[in-house]
């Protein structure tokens, strides 16, 4: 379990693919200063399990699940990734709880720069849509954000921002976040540009309570 707070910026060394699977190595000096063979580190929100490490890096296993579902097969040698280790029980919780356990991934439709902040909306699968509401949490990429405006537009309409692009789904959907100099600074997340993918977890509470509604037991039988 996560709280979303990035600890440190990673960085891939290595990415052996096999036929349905990866073996990633990760620079990672601070999530590595107290790790040990099998314990969680998010990376880029991706819950991963440390199966090897050094003083200042650790190897882990994806499976080709993961693969398909997040951005970890397209990384390259060189490139940044957010980093948090387990939370610990009795911890502030800084962010919201995080599993590691993404829905899938988002494109980038628009950066908008502000004089203290960067708006970033990005593209929202249809089927996710339900579960990410104004004001609400969502992890992008690891990070834990507030989610400041949601909203639905045309197919093929793009918006406004800096290099805007299309990625809206097919019936538009898309969410908003504002973010502060400390997060664009402190994560992968001050880099990104319209097109980027990045890696996205729903509100674990919003996904019970569809799957309840789904199968019809708002209320339990008999009270």
């Amino acid at each position: 379990m996560f709280t979303g707070i990035i600890e440190e910026l990673g960085e891939v060394l290595a990415l052996e693919r096999t036929a349905d699977a990866a073996v990633i190595t990760v620079r990672a000096p601070l999530a590595v200063s107290d790790a040990a063979h099998g314990d969680s580190i998010a990376v880029s929100g991706v819950c991963l399990t440390v199966i090897d490490q050094t003083p200042d890096t650790f190897r882990a296993d994806v499976m080709a699940q993961t693969l398909a579902m997040s951005t970890i097969g397209s990384l390259s040698v060189g490139d940044s990734v957010n980093l948090e280790r387990a939370a610990r029980v009795g911890d502030r919780l800084g962010g919201h709880i995080v599993q590691g356990h993404v829905d899938g991934t988002s494109t980038v439709i628009s950066v908008t720069p502000g004089e203290a902040w960067s708006v970033l909306r990005f593209s929202l699968d249809d089927s996710l849509a339900p579960l990410v509401v104004d004001k609400g949490s969502i992890s992008v990429s690891g990070v834990s954000l507030t989610v400041s405006s949601v909203g639905q537009e045309a197919p093929g309409s793009a918006a406004g921002g800096d290099g805007a692009a299309d990625g809206a789904t097919a019936s538009g959907h898309w969410f908003e976040v504002s973010l502060i100099p400390e997060t664009l600074t402190a994560t992968t997340l001050g880099a990104l540009r319209p097109g980027d993918r990045v890696n996205i977890e729903t509100d674990i509470l919003a996904r019970h309570v569809e799957r309840l509604v789904s199968l019809g037991l708002t209320t339990r039988s008999g009270s």
